[in-house]
């Protein structure tokens, strides 16, 4: 076991503090270091005892947290969390905080069900272990502070739709293009959209992040991407051309109907410790497109992946895993390579060349 996640909690909410605190610290590879009120505060106790991770609150007294980010991102890159209600209007300003910087977006936490409280607070200890592997202003921080998850605590994608049952049709429609991604995502993303044509194949994407903020994400995308990009709605086509983004905490299936594919999108258990899951949608792409799907893992921590991207090329589907070089957490493509998952690995800003020569191709 890698040492403990040192932590640093800024929020102007007192209960907000306590709560994120009580959940942090169940995970007995994290530790509360301390908490701020205000990033004045925050920056005296930096100066005496760094944190590994930085969780930052946006609307705060004093300096708002995207100026804070911007200051901190300059003089000392430490990984931040931004901690955010869950706002539509809010979602703009923690896409700002992305570029500036911050690694990861969590919501903040809530007294309510138990059984939500339990999953809001996975995925919260999750993304901050996340963090701490980051690679923040090109350095790469080290993995065993993220501390070891237990494999056999998750549902596969088992929980929502069977194996596959052998390798799916051969190539025969139009080629399918299924990315997922996690931590450092975002930005991954964006630079890989940006580099292709108006003409793409159709594209379906998997990207960790909660709820409200992925429509926002598309519609950053789609303002600027040749390509149209939005958040997936259940019975949505794929088309060239076109992204469709999984919505926060839904999963995401692909599905055919004669030669035509589109998505749908359920309800659903966590699967691989997410919702949306990557292995959901790439074993739905194992079972749907086998050969005229393309499988594209990405920048993230954990394995959530790596297990349907096998499945994906066993079905006959061409894979490309994102490089260490370029990845801000070598998780996911680094376990779907060691499953033997991946055809091909590149760096960030060759996957758009992958997918327009796979097309051709076709």
């Amino acid at each position: 076991m890698g040492k403990k996640v040192r932590v640093l909690i800024i929020d102007d909410s007192a209960s907000v503090r306590q709560t994120l605190t009580a959940v942090l610290q169940q995970d007995p590879n994290i530790e509360v270091m301390g908490s701020a009120s205000d990033p004045f505060m925050a920056a005296r106790k930096i100066a005496e005892d760094i944190p590994d991770v930085i969780t930052l609150d946006v609307e705060m007294p004093r300096m708002d947290g995207i100026t804070f980010l911007r200051k901190l991102m300059a003089q000392h890159p430490i990984p931040v969390v931004m901690c955010s209600s869950l706002t539509e209007a809010g979602s703009e300003t923690l896409l700002q905080a992305l570029e500036a910087g911050a690694v990861d977006i969590i919501l903040k936490p809530k007294i309510g069900a138990a059984d939500h409280l339990a999953e809001s607070g996975m995925r919260i200890c999750e993304v901050v272990k996340s963090a701490a592997q980051a690679r923040v202003s090109g350095v790469r921080r080290s993995a065993a502070q993220a501390g070891a998850s237990n494999p056999n605590a998750r549902l596969t994608a088992d929980a929502m739709l069977p194996p596959p049952t052998g390798r799916a049709m051969a190539k025969t429609t139009e080629m399918v293009v299924c990315v997922g991604a996690s931590t450092g995502g975002t930005e991954a993303l964006r630079e890989m959209l940006e580099a292709l044509p108006a003409n793409a194949p159709g594209i379906v994407i998997v990207q960790h992040m909660p709820e409200k903020f992925t429509a926002a994400f598309a519609k950053r995308l789609n303002s600027l991407c040749e390509v149209e990009v939005k958040e997936a709605v259940d019975g949505d086509p794929v088309l060239r051309g076109h992204v469709l983004i999984a919505p926060g905490d839904q999963h995401m299936l692909l599905e055919r109907q004669g030669a035509r594919y589109y998505v749908s999108v359920k309800t659903g258990p966590l699967v691989s410790r997410h919702r949306p899951s990557v292995d959901v949608l790439f074993r739905s792409a194992a079972r749907a497109g086998g050969g005229n799907a393309m499988g594209v893992i990405m920048t993230g921590m954990g394995d959530d992946g790596a297990r349907g991207m096998e499945e994906m090329k066993q079905a006959g589907a061409f894979t490309v895993a994102q490089d260490e070089a370029t990845s801000i957490v070598f998780g996911m493509p680094k376990e779907a390579i060691a499953r033997g998952g991946v055809d091909r690995v590149v760096p960030l800003d060759q996957i758009a060349r992958e997918i327009l020569m796979a097309q051709s191709r076709f």
